[in-house]
């Protein structure tokens, strides 16, 4: 039997993923390019792979369930076909089960093509049901159930509530909305929707959603600068800062630049941004996003965010490094590499930039702190540490509530 190049590409991926410490994202794209994959080749490879990546622990304890044994006396590329199929037959609607089985026992070694084949087959039986009928009173057992990292789970349960847990854990299993931005220094977004077939995006004129698989990147709209690729989320940043034509904006932490060129856009192209990144090859990346998007008033500077970039600005935007788990459903991988103790390292540095940041800021002028993670210690616990008074009312957006990446967003001003 041949196996389908979706399903050829998705197996490859997750060996990549578990086995060599590949990013998701980034070894989909490298096979699907390899594999020539396009349209819905490429929609079904993006759903194995990211579906089989992100549901990785209800997959292990179904796969332990049938298999008798515990999944670490499998070796990694039987785990990896038995993954494949779990997700199939468990959680993918539209897919038959004997293509499910099959494909996966193919792509199984020969050694352990009758495993495989007796686990997907039984799964094909019991699956759906076994997982209707795991319990989520817990935190531990929701955390099995929608395939989170037990801390995530504790963590949401506790900050709000075991309904918003749960809602959030599964909502993170969903695929992620598509958005990009109509760059208002070149282009119109009505004419844009009209030419991507897309829609406004609420609450973000400049904002579109798109309705159909676009690819953005090769797209001409792209190379043109009219458009680029951002969650609806992270372009309410620079809308919550408002910037005003001619002033001087400091943004840091600035790379790849969505945020920093949408400052200058909202802008019209007049003022100064200052875009501080730190990181040599990110600052080139900035430089050339910024050149793309047309974006002539942004000076990239090569630096830490925590020194002293100047004094004065009329709006600072902070948007530290953060642990990111408000863009789970976009990058599956990064559930099981997060951990809580370099979240909690991150609040520490967090506080120190957004210090800097109110250093920089003149009298009157307005702070703006974000991250794109779900977590207070790293978003109201550093704000009030440092800014308790002169604060507008903070915005935390949730996937499944929000429909787009979590985010959190702080207003904050210095007295005149």
């Amino acid at each position: 039997m041949t196996v389908t190049p979706a399903r050829r590409a998705a197996f490859a991926v997750l060996r990549r993923t578990f086995e060599e410490g590949a990013y998701t994202d980034r070894a989909l794209r490298a096979d699907a390019r390899r594999a020539g994959l396009e349209g819905r080749e490429l929609a079904f490879a993006t759903a194995l792979a990211y579906g089989a990546v992100q549901r990785k622990a209800t997959l292990d304890h179904l796969a332990a369930v049938f298999a008798e044994r515990p999944v670490e006396a499998l070796d990694p590329p039987v785990l990896a076909a038995l993954r494949l199929g779990l997700v199939q037959l468990c959680f993918l609607d539209g897919v038959p089960d004997h293509a499910a089985v099959s494909q996966s026992v193919e792509l199984a070694p020969t050694r352990a093509r009758g495993l495989v084949n007796a686990v997907l087959r039984r799964a094909a039986r019991e699956g759906r049901g076994l997982v209707a009928s795991l319990p989520e009173d817990t935190a531990k057992q929701a955390a099995l159930k929608h395939s989170h990292p037990e801390w995530v789970a504790t963590l949401w349960w506790d900050a709000y509530g075991p309904d918003e847990a749960r809602a959030l854990m599964a909502a993170d299993n969903e695929p992620a909305e598509t958005a990009v931005r109509v760059n208002t220094l070149v282009a119109e977004p009505a004419a844009v929707a009209a030419e991507l077939e897309a829609r406004p995006a609420p609450d973000v004129p400049e904002g579109l959603v798109l309705e159909r698989p676009f690819g953005i990147e090769a797209s001409q709209a792209f190379r043109t600068g009219a458009i680029t690729p951002q969650a609806r989320a992270s372009m309410l940043v620079a809308r919550t800062l408002a910037p005003a034509p001619g002033e001087r904006v400091l943004d840091l932490c600035s790379a790849p630049g969505a945020k920093a060129t949408h400052l200058a856009a909202l802008m019209e192209g007049r003022g100064e941004v200052v875009a501080v990144e730190r990181n040599p090859a990110r600052a080139d990346e900035l430089r050339q996003t910024c050149e793309r998007l047309r974006a002539g008033i942004v000076r990239v500077v090569e630096g830490d965010a925590r020194d002293d970039h100047g004094r004065g600005f009329d709006r600072i935007l902070v948007d530290p490094p953060c642990s990111g788990l408000g863009t789970l459903r976009g990058r599956p991988d990064l559930r099981w590499r997060a951990t809580p103790e370099a979240a909690a390292e991150l609040a520490g540095l967090q506080r120190e930039i957004l210090a800097a940041g109110a250093r920089a800021l003149r009298p009157g002028g307005t702070v703006v702190y974000s991250t794109c993670t779900i977590n207070p210690a790293e978003n109201e616990d550093v704000v009030t540490s440092l800014w308790e008074h002169e604060r507008d009312a903070d915005r935390l957006l949730l996937p499944h509530r929000d429909g787009s990446d979590g985010f959190f967003i702080a207003r904050m001003h210095r007295r005149p």
